[in-house]
């Protein structure tokens, strides 16, 4: 079978599973994610570490008695970042889900599983990366039915569920099928639970622009940094574009919803990218920065797409105040509206060679206030390269059009570059999308920094000091009249010639009824 019938394949299975696992009251699937991004999970580690430990120690690994397990465990974790015993195995749980005994206890035994995973890792490299990650993998949620047996019936359906998905085998150079199912199921969800999908998913397209724009001139960076990372698909397509060796230092990310933080990471494991090579952390990024991260940078690469005009604590905050992440620019954002706090965080932690692309609501481009002065701070100090206006209804859960701002340290010219790429799309059922001729196009144009009627134009930054720092695209671009040209001239004589028409037909009929009509009225 050929990999894309693999991958159709794959995703009709999922499409099923999401559709069927309901629970016993009437949960929606987006309500049970976490059991089958969980149990995606656990299939998973159990097939790697198994491929793993055939390879190294040629043995059948399914085969031996956790006894024999042991001795090879403390090796097996400083490798892999955690252990699993036999008996533990997703495919060894799977042969005895049958049994009603089992079954039965299955809200028992597969968190004692999961806790023993988790336990060895404490103390090591990865501990913090295993830490929590099926904490939401609740069986007392009442979602999953409203007794233990139902909730057990629910759980050996969707283990059996999962055990069927067409996976292919590990040895066999399939193992994207994993990272596959993860994304399939993640723009399935954020596709079908509006606004909330798009709290922490960015469609691919728009990532894949993100990523190639940062990595202009580039083959390979050191380190790729995302402060609001949601599930993680903007780190990740570096992964795909340029292949994980090549981002040599690895994936930084912070996320504040518990959910999505554990996705995020499990997300990491099934794009096959281990512990020591991702560092995601779960807190506030704008109130409480990740001291991990604050030690790693500046940062070579930051791309984010952070929530639309959230509240945060602002200036009633004197530690945020003083933060020099906000600070140089004299004046902190709105409190009813984050949106250039976050642009100010990826400029503070952006290396001086670096490039930052961030996705944002366009009225952080003209609103005034607080937001004008930072947008003063940007201009003045020549940190903004671009600004990319994008179409609507690109994103799930939104209709609003969206703009790119580019950050650099290094500019060579006191300009900026406008685009208008709000016409680059292909329209779909329910929403836009950029296709790969549309991302190939605004590349070319942010690569070329040239003018061009309609699409772009590359401006001094004394003219935007003169629009009092109003950074809306459409200050720049003209809109291309599409409007039908009209000659007046020729609109009077046709004009003219109707009235003749007219007046014509209106004699004749006067004739008519002279002639024909009123000699009857007489008689």
């Amino acid at each position: 079978m050929s990999k894309e019938n693999e991958r159709r394949e794959l995703f009709k299975a999922l499409w099923k599973i999401a559709n069927e696992e309901r629970g016993g009251s009437g949960s929606t699937p987006w309500d049970l994610k976490q059991y089958i991004f969980g149990t995606l999970f656990y299939r998973f580690i159990s097939e790697n570490l198994i491929h793993y430990i055939n390879l190294q120690f040629e043995l059948n690994y399914t085969d031996i008695s956790d006894e024999d397990a042991e001795i090879q465990k403390q090796a097996i974790v400083e490798e892999k970042g955690f252990f699993i015993y036999p008996t533990q195995l997703f495919c060894n749980v799977i042969k005895k889900i049958n049994n009603q005994n089992f079954k039965d206890k299955l809200n028992e035994e597969i968190p004692k599983i999961f806790n023993s995973i988790e336990q060895t890792c404490i103390g090591t490299k990865s501990e913090n990366d295993f830490a929590g990650l099926w904490s939401e993998f609740d069986f007392n949620n009442i979602k999953l039915g409203q007794t233990i047996m139902a909730r057990n019936s629910e759980i050996a359906k969707l283990f059996s569920s999962v055990n069927n998905l067409p996976l292919g085998n590990f040895q066999n150079n399939t193992i994207d099928l994993f990272g596959d199912a993860y994304e399939y199921l993640m723009n399935m969800y954020a596709g079908s639970i509006g606004k909330t999908g798009g709290d922490f998913f960015t469609p691919q397209e728009v990532a894949e622009l993100l990523a190639k724009i940062t990595l202009v001139d580039k083959n390979s960076v050191n380190k790729v940094y995302d402060p609001c990372c949601g599930s993680g698909g903007l780190l990740l397509k570096f992964a795909k574009i340029i292949g994980v060796e090549n981002v040599k230092k690895g994936f930084y990310g912070q996320e504040k919803d518990l959910t999505v933080y554990n996705l995020c990471r499990m997300n990491m494991f099934l794009h096959n990218i281990n512990y020591e090579k991702f560092n995601i952390v779960h807190d506030n990024t704008l109130l409480k920065p990740s001291q991990s991260h604050k030690d790693e940078q500046p940062f070579e690469v930051i791309v984010s797409n952070p929530p639309y005009s959230v509240h945060w604590d602002g200036d009633s905050d004197p530690i945020l105040i003083n933060d020099e992440r906000f600070s140089a620019a004299g004046v902190l954002a709105p409190k009813s509206k984050a949106d250039l706090a976050f642009v100010m965080h990826c400029l503070s932690w952006l290396s001086t060679n670096g490039t930052a692309a961030i996705v944002e609501f366009p009225g952080v481009l003209y609103r005034g206030g607080a937001e004008q002065k930072i947008r003063k701070y940007l201009v003045d100090n020549n940190f903004i390269e671009c600004i990319i206006q994008l179409p609507s209804n690109l994103f799930f859960g939104t209709s609003i059009s969206t703009c790119i701002i580019i950050l650099k340290k290094s500019k060579k010219e006191a300009k900026t570059l406008f685009i208008d790429a709000s016409n680059e799309f292909r329209s779909e059922t329910n929403s836009n999308k950029l296709t790969t001729e549309n991302i190939e196009r605004i590349l070319k144009w942010y690569k070329n920094k040239e003018n061009v009627e309609h699409i772009c134009t590359y401006v001094d930054n004394a003219k935007i000091e003169e629009n009092d720092y109003n950074l809306s695209v459409n200050t720049y671009v003209s809109k291309q009249d599409i409007r039908e040209t009209i000659d007046i001239d020729e609109l009077n004589k046709e004009i003219d010639l109707t009235v003749k028409k007219i007046t014509m037909l209106r004699n004749d009929i006067n004739e008519i009824i002279k002639t024909e009509i009123k000699p009857e009225l007489k008689n």
